[in-house]
């Protein structure tokens, strides 16, 4: 018989084939383990308030007052501002688009808490986590540009009233609230969906009252420099000029108003644009606390707060500013009043 005799390096070979196969098997056996663990969260844990019962039971209907009063008191001003001939300018055409997205904006969080409170917590899946940021987004930057134009109204009515009719026109302001919603739109459902892209593997506990920007990039276990990104080219400046409007805006309307002789003038011009003032006030102050300068000492408690201050106390305290310091919407409740009576 003739025998073969196979070469040692032939062996070795095959062998280290072998060995380089189930290192390959092992390596995608692991992969696909890791991505089902990175994929494994389908919902997250709202904890909102903690506490006893009987603080979530009176938070419950301290949220449930104020949810009635905004609503009632924005669907007033819509109401008003859509049947009153005198109530249509081009200013309350814009506090009449600011209620709305307040409507929304509370609307979009407010009822969610209420689960939260009498659940001690509650649970909300990805998608809908995702769903309720986008309008949250949505309505966030619609405000943010709709005080913008209203402080370029306020503008040319104080220092160019000459020019206001031919200016602030009806097409122009269609236009401007049609770009607003379009605008706030887009960068809502870009930044939403990259953050829905992101790889959420774990834990699952968001100590916040919604789905916001911060914790959820927080929980995320991918790498959220897309994110980050999106949100400087795209928001830092559109914030930032929008700022400079508004402050441009209202420094040549003090310059203006600080030039009429009379002290009943000054005060008249003064009047029509401080309920929007206190408004853009209160706004980006409690926007820039929590997003553009937040403190890192600053507790879970107090971010809680904060975002209050804009997603359910804003959308309250808007109507009842341009209600109580506005002689025309008054007259409008007075005239509706009159007008049911009879």
């Amino acid at each position: 018989m003739v025998s073969i005799t196979v070469p040692t390096h032939y062996k070795n070979k095959k062998k280290n084939d072998s060995y380089t196969l189930i290192y390959f098997k092992v390596c995608f056996t692991f992969l696909l383990y890791l991505q089902t663990n990175l994929t494994a969260v389908t919902e997250f844990l709202l904890l909102g308030f903690q506490g006893s019962q009987l603080l979530r039971n009176l938070l419950f209907l301290l949220f449930l007052v104020i949810y009635s009063a905004t609503i009632c008191g924005n669907l007033l001003i819509i109401s008003l501002v859509s049947t009153s001939k005198n109530l249509h300018t081009p200013m309350y055409f814009f506090i009449s688009q600011l209620s709305i997205t307040d409507i929304l904006l509370i609307t979009d969080i407010v009822p969610n808490v209420f689960y939260i409170l009498l659940n001690n917590g509650g649970t909300i899946n990805v998608i809908g986590c995702m769903t309720q940021f986008y309008f949250f987004d949505i309505t966030e930057v619609t405000e943010c540009l709709l005080l913008s134009m209203m402080s370029y109204d306020r503008y040319v009515a104080i220092c160019n009233p000459l020019l206001y009719s031919s200016v602030m026109t009806n097409r122009f302001c269609a236009k401007s609230i049609i770009m607003c919603w379009l605008l706030g739109n887009f960068i809502s459902f870009i930044v939403t969906t990259t953050l829905s892209r992101l790889i959420f593997c774990g834990p699952n506990i968001i100590d916040h009252l919604f789905c916001d920007l911060i914790p959820l990039l927080e929980l995320s276990c991918s790498d959220p420099f897309i994110v980050h990104l999106e949100i400087y080219v795209l928001s830092i400046p559109i914030l930032l000029t929008l700022t400079t409007i508004i402050v441009v805006s209202y420094t040549y309307i003090v310059i203006s108003v600080l030039r009429i002789p009379s002290s009943t003038g000054r005060q008249k011009a003064f009047s029509t644009c401080s309920s929007h003032l206190i408004v853009v006030s209160i706004f980006y102050w409690t926007m820039f606390s929590v997003y553009a300068l937040p403190n890192k000492k600053q507790t879970r408690v107090g971010n809680k707060l904060l975002s209050l201050l804009y997603t359910v106390f804003t959308p309250l305290i808007n109507p009842i500013i341009y209600s109580l310091r506005n002689k025309d919407i008054k007259k409008a409740v007075q005239h509706e009043f009159h007008k049911h009576i009879m």
